[in-house]
């Protein structure tokens, strides 16, 4: 169950666009909302002053937009590293899903020009739901959740699973292989349910009584899952995220990432579709 969303707000449309996507589904309906802005220090107090009241006026607009009651949404202003307040604010709260902007920067060019959502990602041990700025967030009718051999899937599945239920949301249950040649994919339905990482996770999904296709691709993870979340029309993409560093490095920056080696990092600049990175909370 989603009880505690933080919705990082920059004054920007599309995480407000996909909360209101998300609140069309029972497990999100009850969620208390805090919404939050940052005002990055500045070089004068005149300055300063003048920011603090449009941070004022911004998160009055976005509570207006999202039309919740009152004891359902609570705004939030800091002053501070943008990046770090919002992994502060994330923690204090304890918060189960983070909801942030993401101008979908490549690699080198994410840390040269300071991406917030990048560093919340690398620094982030909870879930969290990025939608870029040129993404068309729609109605979620299709769930695509990438499934692998590891025990990192399993917590997407889950995520999945309760965004799904009591809904007519199909999941599309996703295994790229990429030791498979993509020329030879099974297409037949009975084939990829009998794919054993496919046939895994139906017993979860079937148990639930929600409606769900299978989809096996081959070839590169990254650019297989991008691929098949555009052409089965996906409105949102799941995918693990596992936290690979000792915890005595957490807060250091992981270079692979921030270079964009791993899949989660290409996933979330190439996906067309919204990304949510499943990451369990400690």
């Amino acid at each position: 169950m989603i009880k505690k969303i933080l919705l990082a707000d920059s004054g920007t449309g599309n995480p407000k666009e996909m909360l209101k996507s998300l609140r069309g589904l029972p497990v999100v309906q009850g969620a208390a909302v805090n919404i939050l802005h940052v005002v990055p220090p500045q070089a004068s107090t005149a300055t300063m002053t003048s920011r603090l009241k449009d941070a004022d006026e911004l998160l009055e607009k976005a509570i207006a937009e999202l039309k919740l009651e009152s004891h359902q949404v609570n705004a939030i202003k800091r002053q501070g590293d943008p990046k770090a307040i919002v992994c502060e604010v994330a923690d204090e709260i304890d918060a189960d899903l983070i909801i942030m902007g993401s101008r979908g920067l490549k690699r080198l060019e994410s840390i040269l020009e300071n991406s917030v959502s990048q560093y919340v990602f690398q620094l982030a041990n909870r879930p969290m739901l990025l939608v870029r700025d040129d993404a068309y967030v729609k109605k979620i009718k299709r769930i695509m959740v990438a499934l692998d051999k590891s025990a990192a899937s399993q917590f997407p599945l889950e995520l999945a699973i309760s965004f799904a239920r009591g809904t007519e949301v199909e999941l599309l249950l996703t295994r790229v292989n990429p030791d498979l040649n993509p020329e030879f994919a099974p297409s037949a339905r009975a084939e990829i349910e009998a794919n054993p990482v496919i046939a895994a996770a139906l017993p979860q999904v079937k148990r639930m009584g929600i409606k769900y296709r299978g989809v096996v691709a081959g070839g590169r993870p990254g650019v297989q899952l991008c691929k098949a979340a555009t052409e089965n029309n996906a409105d949102l993409l799941i995918l693990g995220s596992p936290d690979r560093r000792p915890s005595i490095a957490r807060a250091l920056p992981d270079l692979d990432r921030l270079l964009g080696t791993s899949l989660s990092d290409y996933v979330r600049v190439n996906a067309e579709c919204p990304v949510l990175l499943a990451r369990r909370s400690e």
